[in-house]
């Protein structure tokens, strides 16, 4: 049985020149991460690659988005599916190929950097990528092709570095990959919940609203409500309406001379005591230091 390792139809291949690797690792965000070879290999028929550990010198992304393959690390063998990637420790000898029957389309990035085992890390076997209406797929392979379009537009510095920042949003969006899909295409409905929420509390600062009052707003159980808001916020509402309520007080201090008392009911407290209370623990510091640090940072002298 034949086995290639490159030099398939409609094949795209891109390996960066020695010196501009070293350029890239001199560099203060190019050190932090950088590729050495990217390309593109449709309907790989035979497609074998082997490497021992002193020949693997950076990680190897391989994203299946058609066919089926395998990689073999560590003396154990996975399969690879269509809509899975796995990513290949460097200094680890690892083997890979195409399925004989049903030969894989990959997508493939070589890269390393301080950063590099941070998003390799855990995916040293076969992990999916489910479509679905929400999985960004197009998106994501959109993210490549920035990737590959930036290096294949010159040696550039500047495009070199572009490369290197859409490469941490890719390969974010495989180590992340549900906040990657709730980020740019969760459910609209409950998009559109969070931020009708969070409008009703900012319009509402002064009165005093409860979790109720919130929900029916958006005319959901409170229950589900409060899932739903903290799913997506990572704080409960009422705490998320202090965070608001805090953050218009210190509006105040800032810009007004109003006095405390004044202030607290302007946002949600008619006690004052126990709106001090509240911005202390929040903020750290009670009120009226708050605002003497605000004054000092504005009271300039210019006198000679």
């Amino acid at each position: 049985m034949p086995r290639i390792k490159n030099g398939f139809k409609g094949e795209r291949t891109i390996v960066l020149p020695a010196f501009l690797i070293e350029k890239l690792k001199q560099d203060p965000l190019g050190q932090e991460l950088y590729i050495t070879d990217i390309g593109y290999y449709p309907h790989a028929n035979f497609h074998y690659c082997e490497r021992t550990a002193e020949e693997v010198n950076e990680f190897v992304l391989i994203y299946c988005v058609e066919g089926q393959g395998w990689f073999e690390l560590a003396h154990r063998r996975n399969e690879i599916n269509s809509n899975q990637f796995f990513i290949l420790p460097k200094h680890v000898a690892h083997a890979y190929g195409s399925n004989t029957a049903n030969p894989w389309t990959i997508y493939w990035i070589h890269f390393d950097g301080k950063k590099a085992a941070f998003f390799s890390s855990g995916f040293d076997r076969p992990c999916n990528i489910t479509p679905e209406a929400h999985s960004r797929i197009k998106e994501r392979l959109t993210l490549f092709e920035e990737i590959y379009s930036a290096i294949n537009s010159g040696y550039n510095k500047n495009y070199m570095l572009y490369a290197t920042t859409s490469l941490f949003h890719f390969l974010g969006a495989m180590k992340f990959i549900g906040e990657y899909r709730d980020c740019g295409s969760m459910n609209y409905s409950q998009k559109d919940v969070v931020q009708l929420a969070i409008h009703y509390m900012k319009e509402n600062l002064n009165k005093k609203i409860r979790l109720t009052d919130i929900a029916g707003e958006v005319k959901l159980s409170t229950s589900y409500f409060s899932n739903l808001f903290e799913e997506k916020t990572g704080s409960s509402p009422l705490r998320y309406l202090n965070y608001l309520r805090i953050q218009e007080a210190c509006h105040y201090l800032d810009f007004t001379d109003m006095k405390i008392s004044q202030i607290s009911p302007l946002v949600g407290y008619e006690d004052s005591l126990y709106f001090s209370r509240l911005f202390t623990k929040t903020m750290g510091i009670p009120p009226s230091e708050y605002r003497q640090r605000t004054v000092y940072r504005f009271d300039l002298d210019f006198s000679e």
